[in-house]
C-alpha cells in the first residue's frame, strides 16, 4: 500500500498495486500546472485507490479544452481528480510517500518539453503520445513577453504573468520532499534572479502564498485560480524563486546541479552528467 499528500497534508490519499503505466508528460500544459521540467503520473485499478482526507477540499479548474485540473487550494499541490469513474486512477508520482514499485515507461509530448531539459534516459519517448492512444491535441500556453528582450512567464489559465530583466543567476534541480511534494513531480528545477530583475505584469493579486509550518524558508506560491506553481520571493536568501516549467520562453541559463538527491524519489533515475550533492551543494 502507497500514501501520497499534498506539501500541507490536507489532501491525503492511498493506492495499492499492480502499479500501471507510469508516464513522464511534458505538454507545456502540465509544465506549467506543475511548475516543472515535466509531470510524472502513475495509475493503479480504482478499486484499490481510497482517500483518506480532504477529498472534499480540492480545487478544479478547467481550461478551454475541457481538461480539468486538480489542485490543494492551501499549497497549491496538484491532486488527483476527487470524483473519477474510470477503471484506473492516475496520480502525480511526486506526492508519492512509499516507493510503489513502478518506473517510467515513457516520455510524452517529448517534441513540446522545455528548451533547457534534456532527456538523458533510456525511456521510450513519442513526440505526443504512443500508437493506440487517444491524442490529446494539446495547444501549446507559451505566450510571449510584452518587453524586448525579457524572459517571460505565466500561469496556465494566463491570470498571473510576470518578466525578468537580464541573465538569470542561477538554475537547480532540487530533489528534496519539499518541492516533490510541492511541485508534485520529480523534482523541482528552480531558475533565481535577483529582486532588481523581477516584475509582475499581470495578476499579482491571484498569488497565493504558503508558508510550510516549521520551514526555515520553504513554501510555494501558486495561482489561486489555476493552482500554477509561480515565482515566490524568497527574502531570506535575497533572491526570487522561478519554478522553470512557469517560464514561456527560454530562460538563457541550464541546470548547473542536482541538490538533495539523497532525498530523490526512488523512480527518478539521475542520468545526465550535472554535479550531484546528498544535500545543499557545497
Amino acid at each position: 500500500m502507497t500514501t501520497g499528500t499534498c506539501l500541507c497534508g490536507n489532501i491525503q490519499f492511498r493506492l495499492d498495486g499492480p502499479f500501471q503505466m507510469m508516464m513522464h508528460c511534458h505538454c507545456s500544459r502540465c509544465r506549467k500546472h506543475h511548475g516543472s521540467a515535466f509531470a510524472t503520473f502513475v495509475g493503479a485499478a480504482a478499486s484499490r485507490f481510497e482517500w483518506l482526507a480532504g477529498s472534499d477540499t480540492i480545487a478544479t479548474w478547467t481550461g478551454s479544452n475541457g481538461f480539468p485540473r486538480y489542485f490543494c487550494p492551501t499549497c497549491g499541490s496538484v491532486t488527483p481528480a476527487p470524483n473519477d469513474s474510470s477503471e484506473v486512477r492516475f496520480v502525480p508520482a511526486g506526492n508519492l510517500v512509499e516507493d510503489c514499485g513502478a518506473r517510467p515507461e515513457m516520455h510524452i509530448f517529448a517534441a513540446s518539453k522545455a528548451p533547457w531539459y534534456r532527456i538523458t534516459d533510456a525511456v521510450p519517448q513519442f513526440a505526443t503520445v504512443p500508437p493506440g492512444f487517444p491524442d490529446a491535441n494539446i495547444a501549446t500556453e507559451m505566450r510571449p513577453p510584452s518587453t524586448a528582450d525579457a524572459i517571460g512567464g505565466s500561469c496556465l489559465c494566463d491570470a498571473v504573468r510576470f518578466e525578468i530583466d537580464g541573465d538569470p543567476l542561477l538554475m537547480v534541480n532540487c530533489h528534496c520532499s519539499r518541492c516533490r511534494r510541492g511541485r508534485s513531480a520529480a523534482h523541482a528545477s528552480n531558475v533565481f534572479v535577483g529582486f532588481d530583475q523581477f516584475r509582475w505584469t499581470r495578476g499579482e493579486t491571484h498569488v497565493k502564498v504558503f508558508d510550510l509550518p516549521g520551514a526555515e524558508r520553504f513554501g510555494t506560491n501558486f495561482c489561486d485560480i489555476c493552482g500554477s506553481d509561480v515565482p515566490r520571493h524568497s527574502r531570506k536568501i535575497g533572491r526570487v524563486n522561478i519554478p522553470a516549467g512557469s517560464l514561456d520562453t527560454d530562460p538563457r541559463i541550464r541546470p548547473g546541479y542536482h541538490i538533495f538527491v539523497g532525498s530523490k524519489a526512488p523512480w527518478y533515475d539521475i542520468t545526465d552528467a550535472l554535479p550531484q550533492y546528498e544535500t545543499l551543494a557545497s
